[in-house]
């Protein structure tokens, strides 16, 4: 529509020029590639999804790409050499690898619960680990802090690896195994007990007060990046907690925000919501200061870590974790 004068003209351009420096600069998003331990469309990584599906990652001001690793190890050589910033692995990680001179630290753990849940065939009579003796356990790796885990449960059983059968069988293979009985046993994450159960297998979830207290998934990022970058670091960070608690205080609305980065589990939201309930009674447990690393937990995993031979040497607590961006 024409102006009616160049007086109303000029009001008009007034009024844009002040609107325009009262509004906020917009800084271009920064790109993050973030590795994950295995294909990001596991439910394992809901956190994460979540995260990307409701636009955290980019109030936070980040594009980020997920790509994925061979197990958490292997993230956290690619994150210590320098290849990825940050990745995902199990809080117990940075103990394994830090003793080999690989330069990463939890900076977040997703979770006061242990993330890996053994777990057996309720028809076979296994009531706890002790009883695999002679038995099949299957585990998705032998480079993933979950196989290390299962380690420890055997040797806290009084066990060792000689004294079971443990078969590598990758993300779907190891619960696939279970319900062929080709396996009694698998060192799993929630999600491999509801798609065993779902596939029509009788699991057991063995009380995780039996075993041995690994830790839950964690965010690592190279001492590099935490000095040279501690923003991108608390960004990141900020926004996979939302994720987490967010499918812990409203499961419907994280389902529907993952499925948007997730398609494939379109019109399986029932499966999914089974899922994070597993997730939030397992491994998330507690909303309480969502987080934060607790170091005395991770000096006695070391501890024994260290007291099994599962790694050589001990490294000071300092150089494994940092709470230095969870927001009280």
């Amino acid at each position: 529509m024409p102006f009616p004068n160049l007086r109303s003209l000029a009001r008009v351009l007034a009024c844009s020029a002040v609107v325009a420096l009262a509004a906020p600069a917009h800084a271009a998003e920064q790109k993050l590639t973030y590795m994950l331990p295995a294909p990001s469309t596991l439910p394992a990584f809901a956190p994460w999804m979540v995260a990307q599906g409701a636009g955290y990652y980019a109030q936070e001001g980040l594009k980020v790409t997920f790509i994925s690793g061979q197990g958490g190890v292997d993230v956290a050589k690619q994150v210590g050499a320098g290849n990825v910033p940050m990745g995902g692995a199990i809080g117990d990680t940075p103990i394994i690898v830090r003793a080999n001179g690989i330069p990463v630290k939890d900076v977040a753990i997703l979770g006061h619960g242990s993330l890996m849940l053994l777990a057996v065939r309720a028809d076979e009579g296994i009531h706890d680990a002790a009883q695999l003796k002679g038995k099949t356990v299957s585990v998705m790796s032998y480079v993933d802090t979950t196989y290390y885990s299962l380690l420890g449960w055997l040797k806290k059983a009084g066990l060792s690896k000689g004294d079971v059968s443990i078969q590598a069988a990758g993300p779907v293979g190891v619960w696939q195994a279970l319900v062929s009985k080709r396996a009694n046993a698998m060192a799993a994450v929630p999600e491999w007990v509801v798609l065993a159960r779902a596939s029509g297998a009788p699991v057991k979830v063995l009380p995780p007060g039996q075993g041995f207290q690994s830790m839950a998934q964690s965010i690592i990022a190279s001492d590099a990046i935490i000095r040279n970058d501690p923003a991108l670091v608390q960004h990141f960070v900020s926004a996979t907690l939302r994720g987490m608690e967010l499918i812990m205080s409203d499961p419907d609305k994280a389902v529907a925000d993952y499925v948007k980065v997730v398609p494939s589990y379109a019109g399986k939201q029932a499966m999914l919501r089974q899922i994070f309930a597993m997730y939030t009674k397992y491994v998330y447990v507690t909303p309480g200061n969502a987080g934060a690393i607790d170091p005395s937990r991770l000096q006695a995993i070391e501890n024994f870590y260290v007291q099994q031979g599962i790694v050589s040497h001990a490294v000071p607590l300092h150089e494994l974790y940092t709470n230095q961006f969870i927001k009280h």
